[in-house]
């Protein structure tokens, strides 16, 4: 918990004042009792003393003043609120080496599941665009809020050969464009989300790629999909092909990006990492102020400080 005008913090030291002043209170009276030496007479005229009982609105009303101090200082915590306006491009990979079967049943419909289990993640209102790539690239559903018409996108994905990193990269910055700024010119947040399991082949460099997404200031989070076992075979080879995953590539273009890297083996582990960016560019965490809890708090303690004071002795404290 922080708060708002911590400055206000300091009287509290008014609060510790008045404890100080009811102890000093409570020891005189002590004192001026002791001095009356035959206690058996004074418990014959003195009425019955409430005991711990007395005490007891004293702290309440203490209580509810350290209570209105801190409403008055505006606390306020961190909350994690969905995104209102953002979007993200999502760039999952084609090629034919998505057609291994490292990961059950294989790479791509492991992707396909793993996809759509993100796009449930993701707050209602954020953007989401599809661009499918091998060799070449294309914008498959431009940033939309329509789930549904995403997700039947990525059941309609279909392999290819050769890949082509950097021009999924350049083809999601063309869809971010495509985003109306707000009504005070300024473009919304954006990202995307790069899924792939092998080297660019074709097209222009991921280095090329990166720097022009470093220069319009969107993220790309890569994710590295598949194991080093993965192989698949092609009728013009008698052998299976070896497709391992090229991660130091996707973790460069995130670096150099502002984005992360992300590694998966599995589509239980591809889900994990979906979950997990979703959850950090879907959100935003801002401080909620919670000055009328204090307030209540106070004003319950205030009543209850009322309530003990006039059935115990019949007056407000």
């Amino acid at each position: 918990m922080t708060f708002l005008e911590p400055q206000r913090l300091w009287l509290l030291l008014g609060v510790a004042a008045l404890v100080g002043g009811y102890v000093a209170l409570q020891w005189r009276r002590r004192a001026y009792t002791v001095k009356f030496t035959n206690l058996d007479l004074l418990a014959s005229v003195a009425p019955r003393r409430p005991g711990w009982r007395r005490h007891l609105p004293a702290a309440g009303y203490l209580l509810a003043a350290a209570a209105l101090v801190l409403a008055l200082a505006q606390p306020s915590r961190e909350e994690r609120v969905p995104r209102e306006r953002a979007t993200i491009v999502m760039a999952i990979d084609v090629s034919l080496s998505m057609q291994a079967t490292d990961v059950a049943p294989t790479r791509i419909e492991a992707a396909k599941d793993a996809a759509k289990v993100f796009l449930d993640i993701l707050p209602p209102k954020i953007n989401v665009g599809l661009v499918a790539f091998n060799g070449n690239a294309s914008l498959k559903v431009p940033p939309t809020t329509d789930r549904d018409r995403v997700k039947a996108a990525i059941d309609d994905l279909e392999l290819g050969e050769r890949t082509a990193i950097g021009e999924a990269i350049f083809t999601s910055l063309d869809a971010l464009r495509q985003v109306p700024p707000d009504d005070e010119g300024t473009q919304p947040p954006a990202r995307i989300v790069l899924m792939s399991d092998g080297t660019t082949t074709d097209g222009r460099p991921n280095e090329m790629a990166a720097e022009a997404a470093r220069q319009a200031g969107v993220p790309v989070s890569t994710i590295a999909f598949g194991t080093d076992r993965g192989t698949i075979t092609v009728p013009e080879e008698p052998l299976p092909i070896r497709v391992p995953v090229d991660r130091p590539a996707l973790r460069a273009i995130a670096d150099a990006t502002g984005g992360k890297f992300y590694s998966a083996g599995s589509e239980q582990q591809l889900t994990e990492v979906y979950e997990n960016i979703g959850s950090s560019v879907g959100y935003v965490t801002e401080p909620r102020e919670i000055t009328t809890w204090f307030v209540a708090g106070a004003l319950v303690l205030l009543a209850i400080t009322g309530a003990m004071s006039l059935a115990w002795f019949s007056r407000l404290p």
